[in-house]
């Protein structure tokens, strides 16, 4: 089995989530992958680019994959998991389902308009540190990944705080609720998860069977 993280939107490898688990991987002596989304342009960032770079780290040997996703890196290992065969377990850390929804009305019409009109927004970038253009490709191409469309029983285990102040814990919930092979554990936490990591670690190891 190969394991993957897929970090967060504006986020990178070095997130405080992504070294906590990177770290418990490596204690229990199994590897754990993080690509770098950002990819070294984080202005022409897309979900259908983050799809495709996971998918190359795939091995051609068909062993199975593991995908470990946090917000929009869960949602990208969510669509992943339903193109690809490989992927045979999902662990999703406040996936970011209905991502445009919840975000877009947050900026507000006027802003939305001028990101189209003006083809680029600045995006506070967490990874960097700094305010980065994110350009308006991201919505057009985000617009195409409907939850509607993840219907391949794969086991999976959703990690999502009460109180995420980005992606509602009704998003979960909603999801969970018309799909029986997904769990939905829910913890006393907002969107950031920092308070509760021995709780998710504690279920990624139940779950994933790990050493």
């Amino acid at each position: 089995m190969h394991y993957i993280y897929l970090h967060g939107f504006a986020s990178s490898p070095n997130s405080a989530k992504a070294r906590n688990i990177s770290d418990r991987f490596t204690q229990i002596h199994t590897k754990l992958k993080i690509p770098d989304l950002n990819a070294g342009d984080f202005s022409q960032l897309t979900i259908t680019r983050q799809i495709t770079q996971v998918a190359a780290e795939f091995n051609n040997d068909s062993t199975p994959v593991t995908l470990i996703g946090s917000s929009l890196g869960g949602l990208t290992a969510a669509h992943l998991g339903q193109q690809n065969l490989q992927v045979q377990r999902l662990v999703l850390l406040a996936p970011a389902f209905g991502f445009l929804s919840h975000w877009l009305p947050k900026l507000g019409d006027e802003e939305v308009q001028r990101w189209q009109q003006e083809k680029y927004i600045m995006v506070y970038h967490y990874g960097e540190k700094r305010l980065i253009p994110l350009s308006y490709d991201f919505v057009i191409d985000a617009a195409q990944y409907q939850e509607k469309l993840l219907q391949r029983p794969i086991s999976t285990l959703i990690l999502h705080g009460k109180n995420d102040e980005v992606i509602p814990i009704e998003a979960s919930r909603d999801f969970a609720r018309s799909r029986p092979w997904v769990q939905l554990i829910e913890l006393d936490s907002d969107h950031a998860l920092g308070n509760v990591m021995e709780e998710i670690w504690q279920a990624i190891h139940l779950f994933c069977q790990l050493p």
